[in-house]
């Protein structure tokens, strides 16, 4: 039995040209993707950060817990340049433990891109919920 020696190949040439050209559309199509994907939690983050900020302006005592104004514009003092602002309100209540204060941050994320499959418009909310500080008596 005889061993044939291989004739080794020419060159490819091109191939890494034609490799890219395939893969480059589907490459955009991931970086752009992981962009919007990293805005829609960059924006969650905000929009959690107004909800927080909101409650605790309003968490402070009985009258910073009625006032909405106060409560919203606490709320939106930490919205950045989210545009349009999202939208804040603010209910309080009590139950077993006390009176409290809530409030919801919403706002609606839109994709740069539009993807097959997948909505372009996202609303993203965010409801915190604090004690009420009771009044403390002033005895001077």
């Amino acid at each position: 039995m005889l061993l044939r020696a291989l004739k080794p190949r020419g060159p490819r040439r091109a191939a890494a040209t034609v490799e890219l050209a395939i893969l480059a559309p589907i490459l955009a199509f991931v970086i752009a993707a992981g962009a919007d994907y990293s805005r829609v939690f960059f924006q969650a983050q905000v929009v959690a950060n107004c909800a927080r900020n909101g409650a605790l302006y309003g968490c402070a005592d009985p009258t910073h817990a009625a006032d909405t104004s106060g409560i919203s514009a606490a709320a939106l003092s930490d919205a950045g340049d989210l545009s349009p602002a999202p939208t804040i309100s603010s209910t309080t209540g009590s139950d077993a433990d006390g009176n409290y204060v809530e409030v919801t941050a919403t706002y609606t994320f839109h994709t740069v891109l539009n993807y097959p499959g997948i909505p372009t418009a996202t609303t993203v909310t965010q409801t915190v919920r604090m004690r009420v500080s009771p009044v403390i008596p002033d005895f001077n």
